[in-house]
């Protein structure tokens, strides 16, 4: 399952309706084409319908992509309401999932509280990469800096899903992304860092401004306040319970008083 994105798992039911759904819109458009030859009108209209349902879907996603970016965590709280009623285990999934919503926009408090309501147990125990990837967050932006760097090293050295090519790079992408934020925040960044928490910011829009203030921090370390500005730039106006409003204003305010060293 994909922690970052309620509902998003994708069981073996769901792999093999997809592909009697492949099938059957290969069947589909062969007799559509056929239709369009006898009933011209006909197949305009029914093309119109299926256009009308992409777009929608594509709208749909676009519009969840602008919500997990916002910042807002409510917001994003809010547009994951159906599928955390949904999730499976939900007394220790939900929290968990709440959590991560709240660690991602920089509410740490409301994190850990969230985190201290999920249920104990073995669900609990088989979320080891979700926790590990949440501990992270949650001990960076703390300051707790080594064992936010213990914690990463966990997960980047946990199994990875066997097959499923896609879903392997995900979880690599995310966990190495992970990792490069710990050693941002600790002033240890390795080459390749900038671009691996940009990269992960532009494909998890969850974390998009937890990566990104990473990514300026490294900037503001390798003297480049130009890029840590720009990295910083489109972010909402956060609120008091959101430690980013501190690292905003303390990486402007590095980034104001020393000339860039790259300029």
């Amino acid at each position: 399952m994909d922690f970052l994105s309620p509902g998003n798992g994708e069981p073996r039911e769901s792999r093999v309706f997809r592909s009697v759904a492949f099938v059957a819109s290969a069947a589909l458009a062969a007799a559509g084409l056929r239709f369009a030859l006898h009933e011209p009108l006909a197949a305009v209209a029914v093309i119109g319908i299926v256009l009308a349902a992409l777009i929608g879907r594509w709208v749909s996603r676009r519009r969840l992509r602008r919500v997990l970016r916002s910042g807002d965590v409510i917001a994003v709280l809010r547009s994951w309401a159906g599928a955390l009623e949904r999730i499976p285990y939900p007394a220790t999934m939900a929290p968990l999932m709440a959590a991560t919503a709240f660690a991602a926009c920089g509410w740490i408090d409301k994190a850990r509280a969230a985190l201290a309501a999920a249920e104990r147990g073995p669900v609990w125990e088989a979320a080891l990469e979700h926790r590990l990837f949440l501990d992270t967050l949650l001990l960076t932006f703390e300051g707790d800096r080594d064992a936010a760097l213990e914690k990463a090293r966990r997960l980047v050295h946990l199994p990875l899903p066997r097959g499923q090519g896609a879903l392997r790079d995900r979880v690599l992408a995310l966990r190495s992304a992970a990792f490069a934020l710990a050693r941002a925040f600790a002033h240890q960044s390795e080459p390749g860092d900038d671009e691996l928490l940009e990269r992960a910011s532009e494909n998890s829009p969850l974390v998009f401004w937890a990566m990104r203030y990473a990514a300026a921090v490294i900037a503001i370390d390798r003297g480049d306040n130009d890029k840590a500005t720009r990295l910083l730039a489109g972010a909402p106006p956060w609120p008091e319970e959101s430690i980013f409003r501190a690292f905003h204003l303390e990486i402007e305010e590095r980034a104001r008083l020393s000339p860039s060293a790259c300029s």
